[in-house]
């Protein structure tokens, strides 16, 4: 049984058949009381079939319950959802000292997990995927399997007539599209490429980011570049200056700001701050311009990274 956000599945007694009829509860249903589980594991199923009780955040306040309702051959199945519990968690102790109890675990999942389902689930429904729309996904994805395929199934509902899927398609499509649109035109301005920011900036609009903090994110993402650029100058190989960040950028867009640092020199990165620093003041006492101006300076930039 799969369960959303869960780590580890506590699962007492026999497994569900399709008819059973399942009753949720969570913490907040427990907290004051825990004996309620009890109560609940000796009510009977309205519908006459097997009766199933989920508890949701489960702590070990239910431990006292459930030693009681291990030893209780009427006990209906009983699945505990919990965090990462340690080893000695009072909770998971209980389970799995029990004959009739089992804790399962639910590790979540990583890049590279994540990278193989995406594969696989578009190599099966004969969808065409990029590399770097992989990478895009990747980064709008958490570590729930169960949310993670309900993404990858509305993406391959869009596709499935095209059979293919660009970055823009997963900007369009997939969650926390602001923030994305943001590292892409961070990232276009920097490497140079003006139909990409062109895409990104409109997205990042249509988002209803505002001009003027879209120039102020622009000002510290050169200020951050010069700062590592600095680093870099100073010996260390730019892979080893990234990974060294705090915070450390998202994996996703590793390679992409390593070309930025390589790209920009401390002179051309002192030249874009004083740019941005000026599109800044002007789109203050000009708000109203704020876009013409916004756009007018990232075109600039990626115009010089471009040329480089």
């Amino acid at each position: 049984m799969l369960i959303k956000n869960s780590i580890y599945l506590i699962l007492l007694l026999s497994e569900a058949d399709s008819s059973a009829e399942v009753v949720t509860l969570d913490e907040a249903d427990l907290s004051s009381d825990p004996g309620r589980l009890a109560i609940e594991a000796k009510t009977g199923s309205l519908f006459g079939g097997l009766r199933i009780l989920r508890v949701r955040r489960a702590d070990k306040s239910l431990v006292p319950v459930l030693k009681d309702l291990l030893g209780d051959s009427d006990c209906p199945p009983l699945v505990l959802e919990s965090g990462n519990l340690a080893p000695k968690d009072a909770l998971r102790a209980t389970i799995e000292q029990s004959p009739h109890g089992r804790a399962l675990p639910c590790y979540a999942d990583a890049a590279e997990t994540i990278d193989a389902l995406v594969r696989d689930t578009f190599s099966k429904a004969g969808i065409r995927i990029d590399s770097d729309a992989i990478a895009t996904l990747r980064g709008s994805l958490g570590s729930d399997r169960e949310i993670t395929r309900r993404e990858l199934e509305k993406l391959e509902l869009y596709a499935a007539s095209t059979k293919s899927l660009s970055s823009e398609d997963i900007l369009t499509l997939c969650a926390d599209n602001a923030a994305l649109a943001i590292d892409a035109v961070l990232d276009a301005v920097g490497t140079g490429h003006a139909e990409k920011l062109e895409i990104a900036l409109n997205r990042a609009l249509l988002s209803a980011f505002d001009p003027q903090r879209i120039l102020a994110l622009t000002t510290m993402h050169f200020a951050q570049l010069r700062a590592w650029r600095v680093e870099v100058d100073g010996g260390r190989p730019a892979r080893q200056v990234l990974e060294g960040a705090r915070p450390r950028p998202h994996f996703s867009r590793i390679g992409s700001l390593e070309q930025q640092v390589r790209l920009w020199d401390d002179f051309s990165l002192a030249e874009a701050e004083g740019r941005l620093n000026t599109a800044v003041g002007d789109s203050r006492r000009r708000p109203q311009l704020a876009r013409e101006i916004l756009s007018r300076v990232l075109f600039a930039l990626c115009l010089v990274a471009a040329s480089r």
